[in-house]
């Protein structure tokens, strides 16, 4: 899938380029030229970038794991990860990270939200008996990662003010119901796929139990203005962080564990996997950047423009879609895209509203598939990319009904 879809790219951006040159746009070539060794520093710059975070927080799995309270942790969510992932054995530390990188998501953690996923990756990599074969477990986790719910999505809310929204925060509501869509949509296509069995008392409890935690926490939320939404999630957030590093370290002290031999042991696994990211996102910025480069998307653009005209529909959609497009391949671009949208069209318009929406509510589908794939080295993804567009393309549309049912 990924050799294909590797080459589908270059294919397009390779057309594109010679529409763009016919139509006399010679500047292409030194954008498209540019575009590769900018692809270049920015996956080395990205890779780098990640030493630091990553070995922090795989030295404190590390301990985290050795004192048991991993184990504690997993053993909230373990019932229903087992249903989900059923290869996977019981009391197996995957558990433990990958419920510690869902509650990240979904509390906006970010700077731990990737450390915590490429460690469950690793976990998960450790019962993979085809090394570069993903396994049903990897590619369920690699899809909620794609289309998974962030409770509080704080910049998008501050991006909102910084233009002038007259109330930053009123986009709350649309973007919970958009990546709950889009999560619910990734789950379903995978237990499709992987024959997974749904409709049983544990899923259907837990399911209701998050559900309506999610719909509390939602409902307290609307009645906080945007600041203090801020407030508390950023005070929720880095209390949550904090705790966890603390009960790592004390507990793991009063169980005579060595300390700090372990999390020297667990950073320097972080700093190996930082490393051997770099090629691996190389290869998908590199198919990235020539899209972006040769006009490929924008081509796109004006082909779904075109077609919502002729049939007659109503095209305000069509102004955001920019940042929809762009955000399963580059966070930086989607958001560059929303801040344009927002300028031009107005910060409360429906384009500006419904691409803010978009940015909340939608993941970068391939560069989550870069990177968590290969921090194990796996290169034939399977169904993965294909459920993770899924996933993506529902929570792009229920963004967009959302959109009208709000503001239409």
């Amino acid at each position: 899938m990924l050799n294909r879809m590797w080459l589908a790219f270059f294919i397009t951006a390779l057309l594109a380029i010679a529409v763009q040159l016919f139509n006399g746009h010679i500047e292409v070539l030194s954008a498209s030229v540019a575009a590769l060794f900018a692809s270049a520093k920015l996956a080395a710059e990205i890779s780098l970038g990640l030493i630091g975070v990553l070995s922090l927080w795989m030295g404190l799995m590390q301990v985290g794991e050795k004192a048991g309270v991993v184990s504690a942790i997993a053993f909230v969510f373990e019932p229903l990860l087992r249903r989900l992932m059923p290869e996977v054995p019981k009391g197996h530390p995957a558990f433990g990270s990958i419920t510690m990188n869902l509650t990240a998501n979904i509390f906006g953690l970010d700077n731990a939200a990737t450390p915590l996923g490429l460690r469950a990756m690793h976990d998960l990599q450790s019962l993979n008996p085809l090394k570069t074969v993903a396994t049903n477990a990897q590619i369920l986790f690699l899809v909620l990662n794609t289309s998974s719910v962030t409770l509080v999505p704080v910049t998008v809310f501050l991006y909102r003010a910084q233009q002038g929204a007259a109330a930053p925060a009123d986009i709350f509501l649309p973007i919970l119901l958009a990546t709950s869509a889009s999560t619910l949509a990734g789950l379903l296509v995978v237990a499709l796929v992987q024959r997974i069995s749904l409709l049983n008392s544990v899923v259907l409890g837990y399911g209701a139990l998050m559900l309506s935690g999610l719909v509390a926490s939602g409902f307290y939320l609307m009645t906080l203005s945007a600041e203090a939404i801020g407030t508390v999630s950023t005070a929720m957030g880095n209390g949550i962080l904090l705790l966890l590093v603390f009960t790592f370290v004390i507990v793991a002290g009063i169980r005579k564990v060595a300390v700090y031999d372990e999390f020297i042991e667990g950073a320097k696994a972080g700093f190996a996997q930082s490393i051997q990211l770099i090629p691996y996102l190389l290869a998908m910025l590199l198919a990235i950047g020539l899209l972006r480069a040769s006009g490929a998307l924008d081509y796109l653009l004006h082909l779904i423009a075109t077609g919502v005209r002729i049939l007659g529909f109503d095209t305000r959609f069509v102004d955001a879609m920019p940042t929809a497009l762009m955000k399963p391949f580059s966070g930086s671009g989607a958001r560059a895209m929303m801040l344009e949208t927002m300028d031009h069209h107005g910060v409360d318009s429906f384009a500006g509203r419904l691409a803010a929406i978009f940015q909340g509510s939608t993941e970068t589908t391939f560069y989550v598939l870069a990177v968590y794939f290969g921090s194990v080295g796996i290169r034939h993804g399977r169904h993965a990319l294909a459920c993770g567009l899924t996933a993506d393309f529902v929570g792009i549309s229920a963004a967009i009904a959302v959109c009208y049912w709000f503001y239409g």
